[in-house]
């Protein structure tokens, strides 16, 4: 038999869903059967799996070491982490909810714009994933996750998994929201899906742009070769977006005009701020994928720059009635990389101050 009591970071989600985590392996209808024959308990009672847990709730499964541990997986303990080693997050558990670990995870330190008790808001470098694609990658998920074990390691208990709240593209720097309690997910990925905070991003694009704009457009997405086009009628399988931007400042370098953009992410969809402004003949430099190839040359020969300018910048987060009072209105900013900031510096341009302003 073991014995697990819910804790406050695990607190707010389902029975049903504490147990998918607890035991990744093992099929829904066995949670519904176990729950139904009262071989997992809540609270020493019968339970439908439906119950929104509590901070203190005792959960208590009558099954066997070796059923817990098939439907765990096989996992070192979280004590084992160390150099050398990879946490998957959202993969298999092992026994009490700890970790598998695999080889050779590069250690880095998190640059870390903000952290309470429910949030670790980091500034993610270029060239790292968000979340990973394939099971052998490494992504900020797993660094987030090393980062808490480490920090605290009753964090990562078999309830509960920390998460992000928003992606960014592999190459785009800037701020990521993660999760450190299952109601601090919910609410923020709540806030993300109703657009209830603004998301700013800088970059430096190509032409000279003197005024601001609200572009809207349809997305269509092409998963196959991991592309998106816009187009402005709403055909099959697009999706309406809205980019609006305004110039902070412009520069004349090798025969170009290139201009400093504050972006206001209105919707947010993959790949939306390099596509939406290639179509709008404002390419972003460095951009391998939805850039002008000679504009890339010319940056990478003269600065090295492998990734695209473009930086989330700032999250202006909202009042929504179900958001914590110390974060309603909270201004979170990251600072711009530093090749980004020796790039503005060498074409002439002025740094924004918070406010976006020169």
């Amino acid at each position: 038999m073991r014995e697990n009591t819910v804790s406050a970071r695990e607190a707010g989600q389902r029975l049903d869903k504490y147990l998918a985590k607890y035991l990744p392996e093992a099929p829904k209808s066995f949670f519904y059967k176990m729950l139904r024959k009262k071989n997992i308990t809540l609270n020493g009672k019968k339970a439908a799996g439906m119950e929104k847990l509590e901070e203190g709730d005792c959960i208590k499964l009558f099954l066997s070491e070796e059923t817990i541990a098939k439907f765990q997986g096989r996992a070192a303990s979280a004590g084992d982490f160390g150099d050398g080693f990879r946490m998957e997050i959202g993969c298999s558990s092992g026994g009490n909810g700890e970790f598998r670990v695999a080889n050779e995870m590069q250690e880095i330190s998190l640059d870390i714009v903000y952290e309470d008790e429910e949030l670790l808001v980091v500034n993610k470098p270029g060239g790292m994933l968000s979340q990973r694609a394939g099971r052998e990658d490494v992504s900020l998920v797993e660094h987030i996750g090393r980062y808490l074990s480490q920090e605290d390691g009753a964090l990562l208990s078999g309830g509960f998994r920390p998460g992000i709240c928003n992606r960014l593209d592999r190459n785009t720097t800037g701020l990521v929201v993660a999760g450190k309690t299952v109601r601090s997910l919910q609410y923020m990925n709540r806030l993300f899906k109703e657009r209830e905070l603004k998301k700013y991003y800088l970059c430096l694009v190509q032409g000279k742009v003197t005024e601001g704009f609200h572009a809207r457009g349809c997305l269509v997405k092409d998963a196959r070769h991991n592309r998106v086009e816009i187009g402005q009628s709403r055909g099959e399988g697009a999706v309406e977006i809205e980019t609006a931007y305004e110039p902070l400042d412009y520069a004349f370098w090798q025969g170009t005009w290139h201009t400093l953009l504050r972006v206001h992410l209105i919707t947010g969809k993959s790949h939306q701020i390099r596509a939406h402004l290639q179509s709008l003949g404002h390419p972003v430099a460095g951009d391998g994928k939805y850039g002008d190839r000679e504009c890339c040359r010319a940056f990478g020969k003269a600065f090295g720059l492998r990734y695209q300018l473009l930086h989330a910048w700032q999250l202006q987060l909202g009042s929504a009635s179900y958001l914590p009072q110390q974060y309603r209105g909270m201004r979170l900013e990251a600072p711009l990389p530093e090749l980004f900031q020796k790039i503005l510096g060498e074409l002439g341009m002025r740094l924004p101050d918070r406010e976006g302003k020169e």
